[in-house]
């Protein structure tokens, strides 16, 4: 049996074929529409979420599954300190697989070591996020139709952001990778990030703070809000909320076939006149986000 805590959990391999399955889920969806007749998938989601968890959902029904679980800790047994190891334990009688979304780092971790079921982080605080990593890999693949020798732009919360820090993680397993951070001094990418991933791994990349600067550089633009549940004082929060918006002007300054990817939810980043933009790919990313959990439910109930 295989869990997902990390998007490094799977070979370079077994992502590309992943990746190949989620392609083929697009292309052919009446082909997959009754895989998991039968089976179940537990949503335990103890923070708020709407695209992560719906998602699931919807990719599970498109599977011909069903779906139950919760969509905060306040309506789980979690509200009368339940742990998520006994949580999982019952929900293990229930479901033939497991969603689960906690503000703890390494919660999921410790769920898939006490589960009978495979076990998906669907993000643990500002640690990983794995299913929006495979994605964001998934809808950078299909539109530029490889994974190496681009030069990718990291906008906005780089120190809280869990997709920022997978992602990184994800790509430099691809040659001919190039980074630019472009962040205020204040959220620029944790030290262990820097120093643990791209300088040991030899991944060229520089750090600025105007993202006019790196604009013409890039071929996918990766913007990410400021994220205010990250946020120790509102005054900071305040601050830094507006530092980037990304605007008609600002995209004359890309190329042609550059690609702007967003996790979501926006707030602010990403002014809505550039929704209209042909590069504008973050609710095409949405779709491709339920292709890619479509493929790795699958996966996994495979490997049980």
């Amino acid at each position: 049996m295989r869990h997902l805590m990390s998007p490094l959990d799977l070979s370079v391999e077994e992502l590309d074929q992943l990746l190949d399955l989620a392609g083929d889920i697009e292309k052919n969806p009446q082909k997959y529409a009754h895989a998991c007749d039968g089976m179940k998938l537990a949503t335990c989601f103890y923070e708020p979420s709407t695209r992560t968890r719906l998602s699931f959902e919807a990719a599970m029904l498109n599977l011909g599954g069903s779906v139950l679980g919760f969509a905060s800790a306040d309506s789980s047994s979690a509200a009368k300190g339940e742990s998520v190891s006994d949580t999982i334990r019952i929900i293990s009688c229930y479901a033939d697989i497991c969603a689960m979304r906690h503000p703890k780092e390494g919660a999921p971790l410790v769920a898939s070591q006490k589960s009978s079921i495979p076990v998906i982080n669907a993000g643990d605080g500002g640690h990983q996020h794995p299913t929006q990593t495979l994605t964001d890999l998934l809808t950078i693949r299909s539109l530029k139709g490889k994974l190496d020798n681009m030069t990718i732009g990291l906008c906005g919360d780089l120190k809280f952001g869990r997709t920022v820090h997978s992602l990184i993680n994800a790509l430099i397993r691809y040659p001919g990778i190039r980074f630019v951070l472009i962040s205020p001094e204040e959220l620029k990418i944790p030290d262990y990030i820097r120093e643990d991933v791209l300088v040991k791994n030899n991944i060229p990349f520089e750090e600025v703070t105007r993202l006019d600067d790196a604009m013409p550089k890039l071929d996918i633009l990766y913007m990410t809000r400021v994220q205010k549940e990250r946020f120790f004082n509102e005054e900071d929060y305040v601050r830094l909320k507006n530092y980037y918006i990304l605007d008609k002007e600002k995209m004359k300054l890309a190329k042609d076939d550059m690609y702007v990817l967003h996790p979501l939810p926006r707030v602010n980043e990403i002014s809505v006149e550039v929704d209209d933009d042909p590069r504008a790919a973050y609710f095409r990313q949405a779709q491709y986000g339920v292709y890619v959990r479509m493929a790795l439910i699958l996966t996994l109930l495979k490997w049980r």
